[in-house]
């Protein structure tokens, strides 16, 4: 049978916080550490421009590209044949600038029905 005594002792270690591992002896690592953060960040940077070089080439090109393409579309347009009957009808029917209402007759070839209907829409 237990006694007073051994029911105190049980309690103080049932109750004792958690036991710290002791602390491991550090070791000198003469500044390796310091040169690897300096290396990694040197080639970070170098790799940073090197992304950036190549993201600027890509979207140099795009525009480019979408520059070209929009002449382009624009000398079509301007190729086509639009009656001026029908320019007076849609600019006095939808009540636009005379630009605009170009710009939807040649993009839709002439047709006055379809450029309304876009016009509308």
């Amino acid at each position: 049978m237990a006694t007073e005594g051994d029911v105190e002792l049980e309690l103080e270690t049932e109750t004792s916080g958690p036991e710290r591992p002791p602390d491991k002896p550090r070791k000198h690592d003469s500044g390796a550490a310091d040169l690897e953060r300096v290396t990694d960040y040197a080639e970070e940077k170098e790799i940073q421009s090197s992304n950036l070089e190549t993201a600027m080439s890509v979207i140099g090109d795009r525009r480019s590209r979408e520059q070209k393409a929009k002449q382009e579309r624009e000398k079509e347009l301007a190729k086509v044949t639009i009656k001026k009957e029908d320019l007076e009808l849609i600019m006095t029917e939808m009540e636009i600038s005379r630009a605009a209402a170009e710009r939807s007759l040649r993009e839709h070839m002439g047709n006055v029905v379809e450029a309304l209907i876009a016009l509308t829409n």
